[in-house]
């Protein structure tokens, strides 16, 4: 009588998730040989680790038959119908369907299943939303906004705040490095924009930011929409002559123009440069304007900005000033002859230290004045800065050379004006030096 082969129990099984073991085929053709051969159920049984009645069941099938896989009935099976038509009416939130499901249809898987349910049913509920391209007239339009992007200054990784104005019909472009995001850069882009282009057009979209648009309303009755300017901006708008517009907050498609042109500076203009200091991060962004921005064809319009912008027809400047958004506080100068403005500090001219000067703040720029005299003038720069003017120290610095020499003393009293200095034999000091009488 013929024995099984000698092997390692589990090396020809695998265990299924119930335990037993599933012999593979050729493991099985080599049981019913042997068992063709004369082997016994409960030798090969013990050779080969697998239960007898495993093998007297395949001994009566004759040959290895795979096993059907059986069919497993997702959890979820029962509720798909109720989810499919319940998921578009709570905006497809699988938090919600699972508790739904948890409390009043008696599910009690995980809410994994759930989400796995669901995710395909949200996304074939959003479907493109069909947008038309809305291009304006000459001279109608101008979109602004800010973006930021990390550029080095020096050996510094800072944040540059970068203001960008797009005129709608020609997308000719300015864009200026500006301290912050807050209203006064807003006023300073946009003053610089309109001179840079020597005209204003009829309207400015802005973004939503809170230091322009306070909030949006919207008339119950009417259904209007309605904006609440910052009253500041109100003010400069009717100073400049354009009249401000804000889309409904996130909706950055109305405004794709500057988003556009934000995103060509930042991935353009700013990539790999390094800059000496802000003065020449703006000089450098003019001449990107003026030689890339301005001269190359434009992806939309198919032509050249600044061959289009002849076409512009915007309303000249004339001579209207800049507009002055005036703050005025007072401070004491101190003892180093600064004065703090705006997180920074500014310098004031030496013979000014421990008086009190008032600051009236301008757009982009700082006024410092004494007893109604303008005594220093700062344009306006970022924030943990020291601006000193070297004019303001002149006769306190000098660098480089000697301090001048002090006057004499004139109370010395060992030595009066009419004083004489006698003279001694200088023996008399020998004879003091010995200890000899003198």
């Amino acid at each position: 009588m013929e024995a099984g082969p000698e092997v390692l129990v589990g090396s020809s099984a695998t265990p299924t998730s119930e335990g037993t073991p599933m012999l593979r085929a050729q493991v099985v053709e080599e049981i019913l040989a042997q068992l063709r051969r004369g082997a016994k159920v409960e030798v090969l049984a013990d050779a080969y680790g697998v239960d007898r009645k495993t093998i007297r069941a395949w001994r009566a099938r004759g040959a290895y038959q795979a096993r059907a896989p059986q069919p497993r009935v997702p959890m979820l099976a029962p509720h798909a119908e109720w989810l499919t038509a319940r998921a578009r009416e709570v905006d497809y939130n699988a938090a919600v369907l699972c508790r739904e499901l948890r409390s009043q249809r008696g599910y009690t898987g995980s809410s994994q299943q759930v989400l796995r349910f669901v995710r395909p049913l949200k996304v074939a509920a959003q479907q493109p939303t069909a947008t038309v391209r809305f291009e304006t007239a000459p001279g109608q339009q101008a979109q602004v906004d800010v973006g930021q992007r990390r550029v080095w200054q020096g050996e510094r990784w800072v944040v540059a705040h970068v203001f960008v104005c797009t005129l709608g019909f020609s997308r000719r472009l300015f864009a200026r490095a500006v301290p912050h995001e807050r209203l006064a850069s807003v006023l300073e882009g946009q003053e610089h924009a309109f001179r840079h282009f020597d005209g204003v057009p009829e309207q400015v979209v802005v973004d939503n930011a809170k230091p322009v648009v306070l909030r949006h309303t919207r008339d119950t009755a009417s259904g209007k929409h309605r904006v609440v300017w910052h009253p500041q901006y109100l003010d400069f708008a009717a100073h400049s002559g354009v009249r401000p517009w804000a889309p409904w907050p996130y909706r950055p498609q109305t405004k794709g123009k500057t988003e556009s042109g934000v995103k060509d500076v930042q991935r353009n203009a700013l990539a790999g440069k390094r800059f000496r200091a802000w003065e020449h991060l703006n000089e450098w962004l003019l001449e990107w304007a003026l030689t890339v921005a301005d001269t190359r064809v434009h992806g939309t319009t198919h032509a050249v900005p600044r061959a289009r912008f002849a076409r512009e027809q915007l309303s000249p400047r004339g001579t209207r000033p800049l507009y002055a958004r005036e703050r005025v506080c007072h401070q004491v100068v101190a003892t180093d002859a600064l004065v703090a403005i705006g997180g920074s500090r500014y310098s004031v001219p030496v013979q000014y230290v421990g008086e009190t000067v008032t600051i009236r703040e301008l757009l982009g720029s700082y006024e410092i004045l004494c007893r109604g005299d303008v005594i220093a003038r700062h344009a306006q720069g970022p924030r943990h800065r020291v601006v000193m003017e070297r004019g303001h120290y002149a006769g306190l610095l000098r660098p480089g050379r000697l301090a001048a020499a002090p006057a004499p003393p004139r109370f010395d009293p060992g030595y009066p004006e009419t004083a004489t200095v006698a003279a001694r034999d200088l023996d008399i000091y020998a004879a003091i030096a010995e200890g000899r009488p003198t």
